[in-house]
């Protein structure tokens, strides 16, 4: 089988990447970053998600952002209610500034370590926050970059970044997951998910992923910390 390195995050879109890249035919290396973020939970959940979907290894890498601060997920900033007012070009304090960059540079470091020429990753360019390193154009220039700034690049490889769900909505990220047989109840997608992995109910996170599932038509599996507080667009 191929080698591919998969970025997981614990929460469910980089659960389906994972799916889809095993479906692919993929022997999958699982690669997620402790990067100071407010729980640990997300982590435990990608654990569960890596066991569960047959990834050949999974590996947890310490990389703490909260030296730099400058977001919600990694500096005393509170995290805002899903139902806050804000422009539409005003990017939310949620943000971790450079994140996915590092993210990904570290999969590619450990790609050429193992000899795999795949990188996969679950960013959307949909249903997300308004993050600029989630749009296709960012991952395009990593792609690029990928190819010259690496031994294996410069040797004749070719480094392919996935990002198979960069164009889906999170119903169909939802219906996709559904499909591959992924355990919802498994991902922690929550920006304050408490330490036993239950969701909050208040945040945007947990609005985007509730919204999904009555969009998809598909019963929601989250666990909440208590009656969810999320008020989706129809009734479930």
């Amino acid at each position: 089988m191929k080698r591919a390195v998969v970025l997981l995050s614990g929460g469910m879109d980089s659960a389906v990447t994972l799916a889809i890249a095993r479906e692919q035919g993929f022997a999958c290396h699982a690669i997620s970053v402790a990067y100071g973020q407010r729980h640990v939970s997300e982590l435990q959940a990608a654990a569960r998600v890596a066991a569960m979907l047959g990834a050949a290894e999974h590996k947890i890498v310490d990389v703490d952002l909260r030296g730099i601060g400058g977001s919600a997920l990694t500096a005393d900033i509170e995290v805002p209610l899903h139902d806050r007012v804000h422009p539409a070009d005003e990017i939310p304090v949620t943000y971790v500034p450079a994140r996915n960059t590092i993210m990904l540079s570290i999969a590619l470091g450990w790609a050429e370590v193992l000899g795999a020429d795949d990188i996969w990753c679950g960013v959307n360019a949909v249903d997300y926050s308004g993050y600029p390193d989630c749009r296709p154009e960012f991952i395009a220039a990593f792609g690029k970059l990928a190819n010259v700034a690496t031994k294996a690049g410069t040797q004749g490889h070719v480094m392919r970044v996935h990002a198979p769900l960069i164009a889906l909505s999170k119903a169909d990220i939802v219906r996709e997951g559904v499909r591959l047989g992924v355990d919802f109840s498994a991902t922690v997608s929550c920006y304050r998910a408490d330490a036993q992995g239950r969701a909050c109910g208040q945040c945007d996170a947990c609005a985007l992923r509730a919204q999904g599932f009555v969009d998809a038509d598909v019963k929601d599996p989250t666990r909440y910390v208590r009656a969810a507080l999320v008020r989706p667009a129809r009734g479930t």
